[in-house]
Parts: structure tokens; sequence; C-alpha cells
């Protein structure tokens, strides 16, 4: 068990994002996770006659299985991951970790690619949806007015961003205060599509890995990650604030 909890948290720390007030759009700013583990008032039913160090390991067992996630395991792969764990509790491994584990974060790129290149083909088959040069799919959702940004200039944005799944990772909303940034501060798949909106229009914005973090990941997102944002632009080159 020792080599999988040495490798446990820096899987954790690859692909869970780390808290920030700042927007995940911005090229040398840290992502924030909008989820939180269940408090005890919001439980599940079955916690109710856990003690405190069993509804800790419940916990980790929550946290392993948000680690994993990029790897989009079947079910036979699920139970082929618990018999791994429960050699390693045995001392009993079948294979040697320091050879197959270099492995793994590939393993997490690829099936992250894979399922990403999915979820594009299907958004960009929804009733508006148009698919950029870069890859980048964009829809329409309220027209706005006015011209649409160019590349050097700045704007303010109220936006939220998503995993495919949905599962929130950042967003303006949440703390009440819209995003002012330059285009040029931004990631590539920002650049690509808030230039083809206008003010007061709102539109969703689905980004390959290769215009987000790319394969490496970074900014608290797992490497190879395909992310969605819903945008609303409120102004272009809006005054300074005191």
């Amino acid at each position: 068990m020792r080599g999988f909890l040495i490798f446990l948290p820096a899987l954790l720390l690859a692909q869970t994002p780390a808290p920030s007030t700042k927007s995940t759009a911005a090229k040398s700013t840290t992502a924030a996770k909008s989820t939180t583990a269940p408090s005890s008032a919001t439980a599940p039913p079955a916690a109710a006659g856990m003690t405190d160090d069993q509804k800790t390991i419940y916990a980790l067992g929550l946290s392993i299985s948000e680690s994993i996630a990029p790897f989009n395991l079947s079910p036979a792969e699920l139970e082929l991951m618990k018999k791994g764990m429960a050699d390693a509790a045995a001392g009993k491994p079948a294979l040697d970790l320091k050879v197959q584990g270099p492995k793994i974060p590939m393993l997490a790129t690829a099936r992250s690619k894979a399922a990403g290149k999915a979820y594009l083909d299907k958004a960009a088959a929804q009733p508006g949806a148009v698919r950029l040069p870069t890859g980048v799919i964009y829809r329409e959702e309220r027209a706005g007015t006015g011209a649409s940004p160019k590349p050097t200039d700045t704007v303010r944005v109220n936006y939220r961003g998503t995993f495919p799944d949905r599962r929130e990772f950042d967003s303006s909303y949440s703390r009440n205060m819209p995003y002012v940034t330059p285009l040029t501060n931004v990631i590539p798949c920002w650049t690509d599509g808030v230039q083809k909106m206008k003010a007061g229009g709102k539109a969703m914005l689905v980004c390959p890995s290769d215009r987000a973090y790319g394969d490496t990941g970074g900014q608290g997102m797992p490497p190879g990650a395909t992310l969605v944002f819903d945008i609303e632009l409120l102004a272009i080159n809006p005054p300074a604030t005191k």
C-alpha cells in the first residue's frame, strides 16, 4: 500500500484544481475549485452511523474517485484497480510500481483527450454551434450589440468554467465580481472565442486541450483537459476603476 499512498498525493495534486480568487482563463493564475467535501449536516444517510474516523476514510474514497476521474475507468478496470490496492495492502503486488507507475500520467492524459474529443464532436453537432479553425467550439446564446473586441483589447466579463461533466472549477459569479483582462493574457480559447462576441452577448466556448492547458496541464488543470466556459461579455475596454 505504501507505494500507492506515495503516488496518491501527487495524483491528487495533478488532477484537483487549487483554490484561487483569480480567473482560470488567465495564463498566470490558478484555477479555483468550487466543489467541497460534504459537511456532517449534508452527509448522505449512510454516513449517519459512522465514527469520525470512518467518515474520513470514506472521504478518502471520494478523493480517490475524483482523482481517477480522468481515466474514465470501465467497471472491469475499476475492479482491476481495486485488486491492485488489495495486493499492495497484502504486500504481494503482481508487478513493480517503479516500472509501470511512470505510465500512469500518460494513460490519464490519453484517456482525458479521447473523452474530450468525443465531447467536442458532440458539442459541435448542437444547433447554432460553430467549430472555429482552431478547433474551439463556439455557440452564441445571446446576441450582443456593437463592435467585437480585438485581440489587443481589454474586456470585462462574467463567466463560469466547468469540465465536460459540468463540474464547476471557477466562476466570477460565485465571487460576485466580473473579471477584467486583456485578451492577450488569457488562454488561447478565450482569445479565439471572445473576439466573436459583442457587448451584452453571451456564448459558450468548448476548449480543446491544445487551446487551454495542453498535455502538461498546469494552473491546477489536469493534463489533456477539455474545458467549457459560459461567458457574458459585459464591456470592451471598460474605464479603469479607482
